[in-house]
C-alpha cells in the first residue's frame, strides 16, 4: 500500500458528492491498488482561507485504473486534475474510553470542540480526534505478564463517569498471545499499556483506544472464531410507556422501528424511551432531521435529569448529521453510532440506538445510487434497499461476550414516510425486518391522543416470544389478557364506525356497551402524559396493577339498561382512572382513587 502523503491518482469528474478519480502508476508501472470502501483524501487546490484542505472520501466501485469516490463534505472548487491521497484505511472511528457525553458529527469529529476553535460554521476539510487524546484515564490492568489472551480478551478497566470501561485486546487480533508487559497509572487514550506477544515472536503494543470500520460488525470475528456467542433475547426492554410495555413490546437486543408523519410525536416518544428505559447507554442519531429538530435535541439532553442520578447526557452519544449537510456523511452517520453501540455492548452493558430517521438514510442512499446510474427500483431508491434495511437491523441481537457477561443492542429506527404513507418502499423493507411496529398516526395525533400509536395497525412479535418472561414476573394468563383487550379496541372500534353511520340509537346496548369499554381503555391506558411527573413513566409493578384492576372492571357485568347510563359510568370511572394516572403511589390520593374505583368499576349495580 502506498506511503502517507503520497499522490496515487488524479480527479477526472465531479458530480455533486460523487467523483471520479484515475489510479497512477508505480514506478513498475502498475496502478496503485485501490479497494471499495477505502478512505481517500482529496487535495482541491483552490482551496480557501488560504489553508491546505483534504476531504475525505469513500470508494463506492471500482473499475480498471479508475474508481467513483463519494465525498463526505461539500466538493466546490474541486476541479480536475487535483490530488488524490490513499489512507489505505476504511471509514472508521476510534473507540475507547471518552465518548459518553459527546455530539459528533457522521465522521466521529467532536462539534462541540470544532465549534469553540472556528466558530458555529465549520470549515471544510477538518480532521479532529474523536477522542481527547490529551485526557488521562486512569487503567487498572487485570492480566499480567504471561497471561495468554486473544480477540476480545479483557485487560484491564478504566472509570468512565458511573461506568466501568473495559480495555479489551484489539478485535482484530488473530489466534493467542501472551503478554509481555504491562504498566497501571493514568494515561491519555494513545499511550501504550499492555504488550503483546504474537504467535510468530513479533511484539503489539496496546493503547486503550483502537479503531474500527463501521461498515463491519465489531464482534464479526469474534463470532466467527467462538469467542462470543448471539442469544436469544429473553427479557423486554421496559420502557415505562404503559402502550408499549404492555401491548407492544421490545425486547433487550430486539428491533422496532416507529414510522409516522410529520407532528405525531416521534420526537417526544423518542425522549421518554431514551430516558426511562432499562438501558445502560443510549446512542441517539440524528440522521438527516430538519436542523431545528437536531439543535433541540442537542440542547435538551444535557439538561434532562436522569432517573437513576445525574443528567441523560451522562450515559448519551449524539450522532448528527442534518439534512442540510452532504448526504454521504448523513448515511455514514448510522454505521458510526452502531459501531460505537457494539463496543458498549462488548462491554456487558445493555444499548439502546435510536435512529432518527432510516428514511433520511435510504434517501442518501437513493442519491448516491442515482448520481452512479445504478439501476433503480420502486420509487427510485436502489435495487439493494432491502437488503441494507436487512443488514443494518442485523446488527443488533443479545451477546455473550469473551468473559460471559452479557450485553445488548436494542435497534428502533424512526421512519418518516412522506405523507404517512406506509406502504413506501423505505417503511415495507422495515417492517419485513423488524419484530416490533409501532405505527404513529396524524389521526389520533389530532385527537392529542399521546403517545400517537395506533393499537389497530400496530405489532409486536415479541409478545408470544417473551410469554415465559411475562408469566413468571407478572402474571398466568398475562398475554392472553393482553390479546383480550387488544380485540376489545378492534370490536370498539368497528362499532365506532357503525355509529359514524347510524348514530348511537342504531347500534344494541351490548355494542355501545363494547365501544364505552374501549374508548376507557383507550383513555386511561393507552394515553400517557409526557409532561406530568407522575404519568411520563409508570413502572412495570404498577402497569401490572393497574392493567389488573381495569381488566376486573371491564369484565366486570353490568346492570345497566340504558345507553345514558352507560355513558355516565364510564366517563366516572375513566375519570377516576386518570386521576390514579397522575397520583404517587406513596400519596394518600392514590389509596382514595383505588378504593373508589373498587366501589364504582366492580360494584354490584355496576
Amino acid at each position: 500500500m502506498s506511503s502517507a502523503n503520497t499522490v496515487t491518482a488524479r480527479v477526472t469528474g465531479v458530480h455533486d458528492d460523487i467523483v471520479s478519480i484515475r489510479m497512477l502508476r508505480d514506478a513498475e508501472g502498475e496502478f496503485y491498488p485501490l479497494t471499495k470502501n477505502e478512505v481517500v483524501l482529496i487535495c482541491p487546490q483552490r482551496s480557501e482561507a488560504g489553508r491546505t484542505e483534504k476531504l475525505q472520501a469513500e470508494v463506492l466501485r471500482v473499475r480498471h485504473g479508475e474508481a467513483d469516490v463519494q465525498v463526505f463534505e461539500t466538493t466546490r472548487g474541486v476541479a480536475i486534475g487535483d490530488a488524490v491521497e490513499q489512507t489505505g484505511q476504511m471509514l472508521s472511528v476510534a473507540l475507547g474510553p471518552g465518548l459518553l457525553g459527546q455530539v459528533y458529527d457522521g465522521l466521529q469529529n467532536p462539534l462541540e470542540l470544532i465549534a469553540g476553535q472556528h466558530g458555529f460554521f465549520l470549515p471544510r476539510g477538518l480532521a479532529v480526534d474523536g477522542i481527547d487524546q490529551n485526557q488521562k484515564w486512569s487503567f487498572q490492568p487485570v492480566v499480567k505478564v504471561g497471561t495468554r489472551v486473544k480477540a476480545g480478551d479483557l485487560l484491564g478497566r478504566v472509570p468512565e463517569g458511573k461506568f466501568s470501561h473495559k480495555i479489551m485486546v484489539p478485535f482484530n487480533l488473530r489466534g493467542e498471545a501472551e503478554v509481555s508487559w504491562v504498566q497501571e497509572g493514568s494515561f491519555s487514550v494513545a499511550t501504550p499499556v499492555v504488550r503483546l506477544r504474537l504467535a510468530n515472536s513479533q511484539e503489539r503494543e496496546v493503547s486503550m483506544q483502537q479503531r474500527w470500520p463501521v461498515r463491519v460488525p465489531v464482534n464479526r470475528d469474534l463470532l466467527r472464531e467462538g469467542y462470543n456467542q448471539r442469544l436469544f433475547p429473553q427479557q423486554p426492554m421496559l420502557t415505562s410507556i404503559r402502550l408499549i410495555d404492555t401491548f407492544f413490546p421490545v425486547a433487550l437486543g430486539g428491533t422496532a422501528c416507529i414510522p409516522g408523519p410529520f407532528g405525531a410525536g416521534k420526537t417526544v416518544l423518542q425522549g421518554l424511551i431514551s430516558r426511562y428505559s432499562n438501558v445502560d447507554i443510549v446512542v441517539i442519531v440524528a440522521c438527516g432531521e430538519r436542523a431545528g429538530e437536531v439543535v433541540e435535541t442537542i440542547t435538551e439532553f444535557p439538561n434532562l435529569p436522569d432517573p437513576r442520578g445525574g443528567t441523560l447526557m451522562d450515559r448519551t452519544v449524539i450522532i448528527c448529521n442534518t439534512s442540510s449537510m452532504p448526504v454521504a456523511a448523513r448515511e455514514a452517520s448510522i454505521y458510526t453510532g452502531i459501531t460505537i453501540s457494539e463496543y458498549y455492548r462488548q462491554m456487558g452493558y445493555n444499548v439502546l440506538v435510536i435512529a432518527d430517521s432510516t428514511s433520511r438514510w435510504a434517501q442518501a442512499m437513493r442519491e448516491t445510487s442515482g448520481r452512479l446510474e445504478e439501476i433503480p427500483g420502486e420509487e427510485a431508491f436502489p435495487a439493494y434497499l432491502d437488503s441494507a434495511v436487512r443488514a443494518l437491523y442485523e446488527r443488533a441481537g443479545m451477546v455473550q461476550t469473551n468473559d460471559g457477561s452479557t450485553g445488548s443492542l436494542t435497534l428502533i429506527g424512526t421512519v418518516s414516510p412522506a405523507g404517512g404513507n406506509f406502504e413506501e418502499p423505505v417503511t415495507q423493507s422495515t417492517l419485513r425486518t423488524v419484530k416490533t411496529f409501532l405505527g404513529l398516526s396524524a389521526e389520533r395525533a389530532y385527537k392529542r391522543a399521546y403517545p400517537a400509536v395506533d393499537p389497530l395497525i400496530s405489532w409486536s412479535r415479541y409478545l408470544d416470544q417473551l410469554e415465559d418472561w411475562f408469566t413468571r414476573e407478572l402474571s398466568d394468563g398475562w398475554v392472553g389478557q393482553v390479546k383480550r383487550m387488544i380485540e376489545l379496541i378492534r370490536d370498539g372500534e368497528q362499532v365506532q364506525q357503525m355509529m359514524q353511520v347510524t348514530g348511537e340509537e342504531g347500534v344494541t346496548l351490548d355494542d355501545y356497551l363494547t365501544f364505552q369499554k374501549a374508548q376507557c381503555l383507550d383513555q386511561v391506558y393507552l394515553q400517557q402524559d409526557a409532561f406530568d411527573d407522575v404519568d411520563a413513566s409508570t413502572s412495570l409493578s404498577r402497569q401490572q396493577e393497574l392493567f389488573g384492576l381495569l381488566v376486573r372492571c371491564l369484565d366486570h357485568p353490568l346492570k345497566l339498561e340504558e345507553k345514558e347510563q352507560v355513558r355516565e359510568h364510564f366517563v366516572r370511572l375513566s375519570g377516576l382512572f386518570r386521576n390514579l394516572n397522575y397520583s404517587r403511589q406513596d400519596s394518600p390520593d392514590y389509596t382514595r382513587f383505588l378504593q373508589e374505583i373498587e366501589m364504582v368499576g366492580l360494584s354490584a349495580a355496576g
